[in-house]
């Protein structure tokens, strides 16, 4: 009788007695099945079906409408109906924006560090990627003024809060001149701002979101991380006329909005107010997370590394102290059956290797304290 084949159904693939510390998803734990369920179904027992033909461009209206006044109270600030795009996700929004925006060869700017498949994205689309120096407060905006002296990008690519990889998050004074010199020197800023809902001590500064009427800024959101990635559900936040491109093209000509079934389903979780509730949810069992990867770090990693503790988000950000290189750290890690990425995965200049980012999204406290100790073991 021949072996049952294994078949895959998702990304994340973890070898048994493995605790993965490199997977930056929500936790398998908190993906909120029965609300999706009863969502779902409160949408279907209605004779009212748009959702099943080819969707408005930008996306259904009623669905914009919600997500307005959602943001609007989340956010702290008022949001328009029509300052949003539904997109498939951040990510896609991001391959979107390059296709709409870009031509192969144009200069773009990234944080040093910075997301490592927005890199991949960027690469895909031939674009010259210029690294921008960060410290524990985010971009550093006058090593950024000094590279527009000579460089023209198109955009600039950011994670202005509870950054990816870094945890950090950007000051308020560093938002407002960084929107300022994006109108002075007339270069659209992408802010990928999907960890944004997701703090967990003190209040964040205001989203790049509320910048959009200098008419430079445009906000990329996701429901991947306040729900579930599986829906595949995202919004982009500017001024109109910088959506109107995103919604004529002819991606969206062709197939029309995107999504709009994964819309009416979290438009009933917004109009019955278990997003909200959820978010609570996360917010509370992801800081306890941190709080339990930080304790074991300070503890467990002590003059190993050096560290600055996110406020939200999924992630550490760690410099080893005796500066080895991280990718033949990841090695022994894994012999002690843990992982994580290694910092030149988040450079775009190959640098780094003496970083490393930690999650502590996907594991429970116990798991991540366990992580930690593996991790403390492979470094001894």
């Amino acid at each position: 009788m021949s072996a049952v084949k294994s078949i895959r159904t998702a990304q994340a693939d973890i070898s048994p007695g493995m605790i993965d510390l490199a997977i930056g998803h929500p936790s398998p734990s908190l993906l909120p099945l029965d609300l999706i369920r009863r969502s779902a179904q409160l949408r279907l027992a209605t004779d009212f079906s748009p959702y099943l033909k080819y969707g408005y461009e930008p996306g259904d209206g009623y669905f914009r409408t919600a997500l307005a006044d959602f943001l609007s109270r989340h956010y702290g600030g008022q949001t328009r109906e029509s300052e949003l795009f539904v997109s498939g996700g951040a990510s896609q929004a991001l391959d979107l924006f390059c296709t709409v925006y870009t031509q192969p060869g144009d200069t773009v700017l990234v944080e040093e560090p910075t997301y490592f498949l927005a890199l991949r994205i960027f690469q895909d689309h031939r674009l010259r990627i210029v690294s921008v120096p960060t410290d524990e407060r985010g971009l550093i905006i006058e090593a950024l003024e000094a590279q527009l002296t000579t460089l023209r990008p198109v955009f600039l690519y950011t994670v202005p809060t509870h950054q990816n990889p870094s945890g950090a998050t950007l000051p308020p004074d560093r938002r407002k001149r960084l929107v300022e010199l994006s109108r002075e020197k007339d270069f659209l800023i992408l802010a990928d701002e999907v960890y944004h809902l997701l703090t967990y001590g003190q209040q964040a500064p205001p989203p790049l979101a509320a910048f959009l009427s200098g008419g430079t800024v445009l906000s990329l959101g996701s429901f991947s991380k306040i729900l579930a990635p599986g829906l595949r559900l995202g919004w982009v936040q500017a001024a109109p006329r910088l959506l109107r491109p995103l919604a004529e093209c002819g991606l969206l000509d062709s197939g029309g909005g995107l999504n709009p079934f994964g819309s009416a389903v979290v438009l009933s979780s917004i109009e019955t107010g278990t997003l909200d509730a959820h978010l609570e949810l996360l917010r509370a069992e992801y800081g306890r997370r941190l709080q339990a990867m930080k304790t074991a770090i300070q503890s467990r990693l002590a003059g190993k590394v050096e560290f600055s503790p996110p406020g939200g988000g999924f992630f550490f950000w760690l410099r080893l102290s005796d500066g080895r290189d991280s990718a033949t750290v990841l090695e022994a890690a894994k012999r002690c059956k843990t992982c994580f990425v290694p910092g030149p995965a988040f450079s775009a200049e190959g640098g780094l290797r003496d970083r490393l980012r930690l999650s502590f999204s996907y594991h429970r406290s116990e798991a991540l304290q366990d992580g930690v100790q593996r991790l403390a073991d492979s470094l001894s």
